[in-house]
């Protein structure tokens, strides 16, 4: 084919061994159904198992029912005999360079190394900054798929969730992305956790595809990650992976078998450590938590309790009053992580992600 991609020809019923999870994706899947003007039941679960891959639907005619359910199946280009090459080339084109990898934001995921620590406090409130330092562009995903607390935290009442965002991720293109988003105070996007669990099973790719779909059109994403299977296997695009840890012996050993995981799957380089409630007395120091889990602490946050819960009671981000040291420190670790994002990859390449954020070499 002129536009560069192998074709390789299979029999209509073939579509049900493409959904099939193990199945290599396809880049582009066409299907002449002009001879059996019925769609196949497994484009659906195809679009779903590969959300990234383009279908195009070759018919007899144009019938409104069997268009409404191609659109209801995620197909992604619809056509009617007679086609000619220079259509069907067109249309190739269209799907092949709407499904192109861009450049994209970057995605910052924050996990608890155990339940409790403050991750979702961290995430809300670094989010929130880099929306201020950024000028907006900057979406929070709570991938709590149902009863996570982003919002609360933020002060919003969504009307629409994750689980809308992953029952619909063929159709994640900027507008539909963007009528599922709320707005939270400080610029900040928020696309919320459900207060129902989802009809059907999420898998990675679901996640995957969500993840990739926000980063091409916000600056920043960052991700409220719960410790699941399916989420954890999801974080291929994030440029930081920050596990929230602090100075309490069960986290910190909870975190050491986290860290290990996620070292494995990722690399070091991606994996930065940081100390919640950072208590300067604790028997437990930053010393410790680093001889530990081998990693360097890349930042701490203080203790503050009191300001902590007036800002989760009033749904309202420390960081938008930035007049305590634990805003100041959050506000801290964003911008460290926007100077980051803003090096040149030559630079990059010399120092671990730890040195880039405190300053070691």
């Amino acid at each position: 084919m002129s536009c560069g991609l192998r074709v390789t020809l299979s029999k209509l019923e073939d579509v049900a061994n493409l959904a099939q999870p193990g199945a290599l994706q396809p880049s582009l899947v066409v299907l002449d159904i002009r001879e059996r003007p019925i769609l196949p039941s497994a484009i659906a679960m195809l679009r779903r198992q590969h959300p990234s891959t383009g279908v195009i639907i070759v018919a007899a005619a144009l019938e409104p029912a069997l268009m409404l359910e191609a659109m209801r199946a995620g197909v992604t280009e619809f056509l009617t005999a007679p086609v000619t090459a220079p259509d069907l080339q067109a249309a190739v084109t269209r799907v092949t360079s709407a499904g192109a990898p861009s450049a994209g934001g970057e995605v910052f995921a924050f996990l608890g190394a155990k339940g409790g620590v403050g991750t979702t406090t961290v995430a809300t409130n670094v989010a929130t900054a880099l929306a201020q330092l950024a000028g907006g562009s900057t979406l929070l995903i709570d991938l709590h798929l149902a009863y996570g607390d982003a919002a609360v935290f933020l002060g919003t009442e969504p009307r629409f969730s994750v689980v809308d965002a992953l029952e619909n991720v063929h159709r994640l293109d900027k507008a539909f992305l963007g009528g599922l988003v709320g707005q939270a105070k400080g610029g900040l996007a928020l696309l919320a956790s459900s207060d129902r669990a989802s009809a059907t099973p999420v898998d990675s790719a679901s996640v995957r595809a969500l993840i990739d779909a926000a980063a091409r059109h916000y600056r920043y994403v960052v991700l409220d990650v719960p410790r699941t299977g399916v989420t954890l296997e999801s974080l291929d695009s994030a440029a930081r992976i920050v596990m929230v840890a602090n100075q309490e012996l069960a986290t910190v050993r909870a975190a050491t078998r986290l860290s290990a995981t996620l070292r494995q799957r990722y690399g070091k380089d991606r994996l930065a450590v940081v100390v919640s409630r950072f208590d300067q007395h604790s028997e437990i120091g930053t010393a410790d938590v680093e001889r530990v889990l081998g990693s360097p602490v890349a930042d701490t946050f203080p203790s503050n309790y009191r300001i902590a819960l007036e800002a989760l009671n009033a749904g309202r981000p420390v960081v938008l009053d930035n007049h305590n040291k634990l805003a100041s420190a959050l506000t801290g670790f964003a911008r460290s992580l926007m100077q980051e994002d803003e090096e040149p990859s030559s630079k990059r390449k010399q120092t671990s992600i730890f040195g880039r954020l405190t300053g070691r070499k």
